[in-house]
């Protein structure tokens, strides 16, 4: 067995504290299926202490009151300091989630100092008041404020990431935040806080706790609590959703998932292939925009499906930890177990494993599942309508272009989507029918960071990246001259 990562304390108010509840999370490593680290779990009075550390930081710290310019040197520092850990917190990310080390570097690490870096820059173009002339004489000068307090509420799939995209637009405002780890990957938080402590982040502006469901919801419901931003699924989201709605709290939901790949009948899918592969596989199929809808035209259908089939088939699936592994295993036996359901609900209703469709004969440890396409799916099927949050892609036969926009459409959610083409000038009147927050053409990008990123319908609600990220972070303040 490897060591141990054990914490007993929480990063609060700048300190590291010790709990006040004797409880603990155990995570479990996805390849091993043995413990690979323990942390306290909050209880309702570490909640309370996390949340006025925040509201004093917010109410009575120098945080709130710093320039624009000193809030971007904040977040620039933050940046470097998780640069100098990306090693350690890759790997770590990898032994929690499963995610390929090959990706975990960029996917994991990377992709949150480069959102911490154009959030530096954004602060500093950034209007944050404008003079105008009012509507009936004088003047109004116009502030977007900061909402106060907000809580993070960080799923397991990219928690670093997630976590930066909730800490960077707030902090670009000048609130402060309460972060919510996800049990199953409760550890690498722990070398986030060391990293807020060395770039020096005024003490009770990032605090750091882990919860389960019913940490999570204390968090939620607390009245010192100004603005909840959740990463998860539409289920949750739709909770912690009613519950900002009975109090009248701000929140930002980015939800799940059920994107759509349109292949049109001009595409060079060998040149197309890694990309393809990489929009729906990125991280195991475990991401909420991943492309696992392969819309296919008729005429070239079967060509496509074996072209795809032959692709995935060969993907490497084994240790996460090994540079070659292409495919990794999902997080946990509950995920594995709920994809494996969905691939017996597949075949069961006449869908065709081209490759996969079980679990890994000769991988006897982790939750591991074979890379899986199906063939032969109607959009109807559970397979095609449900976010599996897994490797496995179904492909999905149209006749015309009208019929793909129409099954890309054909789904409770709204999130991404992409067009693949020989000549990108047919793509854009497609992508723009396409009811979704963001369509990739050509590319395996699932978000843009200078772009805004969210959802349509049940997808969520709100923005995050780009400077319309700052919004949701902000109140407008309107101040009147006679």
């Amino acid at each position: 067995m490897s060591e141990i990562f054990e914490r007993r304390e929480f990063f609060i108010g700048g300190e590291w504290v010790r709990p006040a509840g004797e409880g603990m999370l155990e995570v479990i490593g996805a390849a091993t299926e043995e413990p690979i680290g323990r942390v306290p779990n909050a209880s309702p009075a570490d909640v309370d202490r996390a949340v006025a550390a925040a509201r004093r930081a917010f109410d009575e710290g120098p945080f709130p009151r710093w320039t624009p310019g000193e809030r971007a040197d904040a977040l620039g520092r933050l940046s470097k300091a998780i640069q100098a850990r990306a090693p350690m917190i890759a790997e770590l990310i990898t032994k929690e989630n499963g995610c390929p080390t090959q990706q975990s570097i960029m996917t994991q690490v990377f992709s949150s100092t480069m959102v911490l870096d154009i959030y530096a820059d954004l602060t500093r173009k950034h209007v944050w008041e404008d003079e105008r002339p009012g509507g009936v004489g004088g003047k109004v000068r116009v502030r977007r404020a900061p909402v106060g307090v907000c809580a993070g509420i960080i799923p397991w799939n990219v928690p670093l990431f997630i976590m930066m995209l909730k800490v960077a637009p707030a902090l670009a405002a000048g609130n402060t935040i309460v972060l919510k780890a996800s049990p199953e990957t409760a550890l690498d938080p722990y070398l986030l806080g060391e990293a807020i402590a060395e770039a020096e982040i005024p003490a009770g502006v990032i605090n750091i706790i882990a919860a389960d469901a019913q940490g999570s919801e204390y968090l939620v419901r607390h009245p010192s609590i100004d603005k909840v931003s959740f990463t998860g699924s539409t289920a949750t989201g739709s909770r912690i959703g009613a519950i900002c709605g009975e109090q009248i709290k701000r929140c930002t939901l980015e939800l799940g998932g059920k994107s759509a790949a349109i292949l049109l009948d001009d595409v060079d899918i060998a040149s197309a292939m890694p990309n393809l592969l990489m929009s729906g596989l990125m991280n195991n199929g475990q991401a909420c925009a991943a492309q696992t809808r392969i819309l296919a035209p008729k005429s070239r259908y079967d060509e496509l499906v074996e072209a795809i089939g032959a692709a995935v088939g060969a993907m490497k699936v084994g240790d996460p930890l090994d540079p070659e592994t292409a495919v990794g295993p999902v997080v946990t036996k509950k995920q594995r177990d709920k994809i494996v359901g969905y691939l017996d609900a597949g075949k069961q209703a006449g869908a065709k494993a081209v490759c996969g469709g079980g679990r890994p004969a000769k991988l006897d440890k982790g939750w591991f599942i074979e890379p899986t396409v199906f063939a032969n799916v109607d959009n109807q099927m559970k397979i095609a309508r449900e976010e599996i949050f897994g490797p496995v892609l179904c492909v999905i036969p149209y006749e015309t272009e009208d019929e793909a926009v129409k099954i890309a459409n054909d789904s409770p959610y709204g999130l991404g989507g992409s067009v693949w083409t020989a000549n990108v000038e047919r793509a854009y009147p497609i992508a723009s029918r396409v009811r979704t927050g963001c369509v990739a053409v050509n590319s395996a990008m699932l978000v843009d960071f200078l772009a805004p990123f969210g959802g349509f319908k049940q997808s969520g609600l709100g923005r995050e990246l780009g400077p319309e990220g700052i919004d949701p972070y902000t109140e407008y303040q309107s101040i009147i001259y006679s």
